[in-house]
């Protein structure tokens, strides 16, 4: 068999939806709109690379203007502005302060509908972000170039803490809320941090949950992997009040709150970083179980992050922004923190889920708060809508502007987006990108393009994509689908892997390189790992990955990480883990497992296997199911046949099975997932 039929995607699972109607912007958005300009397009062309994205980077305030907009010389590791000094804490923060000073930068919500909103201004945030700067430097001894691992909710400390990190030139690692005390600390080794900051609580669907007890578990992991945490700093979620059975570790441990008091008053000097600097490590699943550490700059990806958030999102000062991504993802970084503050806007930050205590919930802030920019994923556009279809007319909102983001969103759905929501009269971007690129890579430009359900649209000012076969061959306009790629490169993307310089080339890179010795970036496509078919009029549907990796409600979650995690159970003896369309998550894992011999296949050994999981990963990785199989179809080398396990668990057509070494377990299997009453005598 060849590499091509071996290979199992969620390309494989992907919905081909027919070409659909067109919605054109309203006069009304078209008149306010940032961007206007058709000639925008031609100013960001291949024949304007690269000193087109001069224009995003005159959006910021530079320490030090840059004498090189892009060097080439260690491709396809591109740096952008280089010779720039700039600092992103003072473009977020203190050149706001003179005239805008007093409003708000962030609005926070509680998930309690009984507490009170917290309003954080600018000045407020720049005395904020100074004492915490002021403590890292002072007390964690920390200094330009040291990694910090943050493992938070969505707390307006989060952006303080992250903005404190950058005065310095901090690198920070922000992990997602939700994964598992083992997952941060694999993150925290990785890093090489010696300091973890944390929370003790938060709510999520009306429970206050311990958080404090991951720190103490991914302390433990990253000692196991050679890294030892020198301090845990614990903010509280409750003023006074510690909310964690966890007891803190004297000298190692604590209380943010209770150290604050010593750096009232203090201000810290941003300190001007070169471009090229690193500002964030932002790990993402890979095709093996080793998490990717994403390297993003400070110049580019803040360049590219303020450029999108103003054109694509049509963020201006006045507007009251509500993105409900979180930030210990890529969406939150650039376009919660980092892209609307470098702009002055007032961001909405919600602690909780959207649907708590009911799906009005969402529609009730934006009332209250007068939300005019919404910002959200499929997932949960399909979760409100399943909820409470009819939620959004009882509530008076107006939004101008709404994105979707992360994975594919489907007409329908697409369609209740527009008219329930958006009430007909909202723009709707359909953004595609990804953590490695930093900002967007298609969407439609609002004021200058119809919107077509389904299809993210034309790639975005200053991106060149090209849809390659499997041969390097260009997939033409109207054909069928293929790897979607980038020809050039552009600020945002990342720098390289974290420690793994040869894996970011290999993984990238290397698949479409004309010559690995070139400096010339036309040598260098970036892949994507996406597939992607490109319609007649230049609008691009992403189908999904192409390799190993799983879309679940947006988050990205290796195979290889899940199996590994199975095989912590010891009557395991092989997993596979393959895409199983959902209709809220779009995708779900689905994990087959075959046991060690003379081990009876039982419901505690299924249960066993969720729990690694979740305590191995999180709770968003859980399996929809377990299937214990007898055994997994195999070619005649040994090689799992995931592409037989995807097509069983989405009811599809298995093909040919003859050449594989045991192709009568594949009808064993297929009964069993299709006829569910025989799944226990496995």
């Amino acid at each position: 068999m060849t590499d091509k039929e071996l290979r199992v995607s969620e390309a494989q699972i992907a919905v081909h939806w027919q070409e659909e109607n067109k919605f054109a912007p309203t006069a009304g958005f078209i008149a306010q709109a940032n961007m206007t300009d058709a000639e925008i397009f031609q100013r960001f062309s291949l024949e304007n690379f690269p000193d087109c994205f001069k224009e995003y980077a005159d959006l910021l305030d530079w320490e030090r203007y840059w004498h090189t907009m892009l060097d080439t010389s260690a491709a396809p590791s591109w740096k952008w502005f280089v010779g720039g000094l700039i600092n992103a804490s003072y473009n977020c923060v203190d050149r706001h302060l003179q005239q805008h000073g007093n409003k708000a930068a962030f609005i926070w919500v509680p998930e309690p509908e009984d507490e009170p909103h917290v309003v954080l201004t600018y000045q407020e945030l720049y005395v904020r972000v100074n004492e915490f700067a002021a403590l890292l430097r002072d007390h964690c001894g920390l200094k330009a170039g040291d990694r910090v691992t943050i493992h938070m909710p969505m707390v307006l400390e989060l952006p303080i803490t992250m903005l404190a990190c950058a005065r310095l030139g901090i690198i920070h690692s922000v992990v997602f809320g939700g994964f598992s005390g083992h997952a941060c600390g694999e993150r925290i080794a990785d890093s090489g941090s010696k300091v973890l900051i944390t929370m003790d609580s938060y709510y999520r669907n009306g429970k206050l949950l311990d958080h404090r007890v991951n720190g103490d578990l991914a302390i433990a992991s990253a000692r196991d992997l050679g890294q030892e945490v020198e301090k845990m700093l614990v903010w509280r979620r409750k003023q006074g009040e510690y909310q964690s059975r966890s007891k803190m570790v004297e000298q190692r441990d604590f209380f943010v709150d209770e150290l604050l008091a010593d750096y009232r008053g203090v201000r810290v000097d941003p300190i001007p970083m070169p471009a090229e600097a690193p500002l964030f490590l932002m790990y993402t699943s890979g095709t093996t179980g080793q998490p990717k550490g994403c390297q993003h700059s400070t110049g580019g990806y803040l360049a590219y992050a303020a450029g999108t958030s103003k054109y694509i999102q049509d963020i201006h000062p006045e507007d009251v922004y509500w993105c409900m991504a979180d930030i210990g993802w890529i969406t939150g970084h650039s376009y919660i923190v980092y892209g609307p503050l470098a702009l002055g806007a007032t961001g909405v930050l919600y602690e909780g889920v959207p649907t708590y205590p009911d799906a009005g919930r969402p529609w009730r802030i934006a009332e209250q708060l007068n939300v005019n920019i919404f910002h959200t994923a499929p997932t949960t556009v399909r979760t409100l809508r399943k909820a409470g279809p009819d939620e959004p007319a009882k509530y008076n909102f107006k939004f101008k502007h709404m994105t979707t983001v992360g994975e594919p969103i489907e007409p329908e759905v697409w369609r209740w987006y527009y008219h329930s929501v958006g009430k007909g009269e909202a723009v709707i971007v359909d953004t595609w990108w990804q953590t490695e690129t930093g900002g967007f890579l298609c969407s439609t430009m609002p004021a200058l393009h119809p919107m077509k359900p389904g299809s993210t649209g034309p790639a975005v000012p200053g991106i060149h994509p090209i849809i390659y076969d499997d041969d390097g061959n260009e997939v033409p306009p109207g054909s069928t689908a293929g790897n979607i790629c980038i020809r050039n490169p552009w600020p945002g993307a990342f720098q390289t892997i974290w420690g793994d310089h040869d894996r970011f080339v290999e993984t990238y890179y290397a698949r479409y390189n004309k010559d690995p010795e070139s400096k010339d970036w036309r040598d260098w496509p970036y892949l994507t790992g996406d597939a992607a078919v490109l319609a007649e009029d230049g609008y691009y549907r992403i189908l999904g990955r192409v390799d190993d990796v799983i879309n679940v409600a947006g988050h990205r979650l290796g195979t290889k990480e899940l199996e590994s995690a199975s095989l912590i159970v010891k009557e395991v003896a092989e997993a596979a883990v393959v895409p199983l369309r959902d209709e809220i998550k779009g995708r779900v894992p689905d994990m087959y497992i075959s046991l060690k011999p003379n081990t009876k296949a039982s419901k505690k050994i299924e249960a066993a296997v969720v729990r690694a999981i979740e305590e191995s990963i999180g709770k968003i990785a859980r399996p929809k199911n377990v299937w214990i199989v007898p055994d997994m179809p195999k070619t005649r080398s040994g090689k799992i046949m995931r592409r037989i396990l995807t097509a069983i668990s989405n009811g599809r057509d298995v093909g040919d099975v003859t050449t594989l070494a045991n192709p009568d377990v594949v009808e064993h299997i297929r009964q069993m997932v299709q006829g569910d009453d025989t799944k226990t005598d496995a």
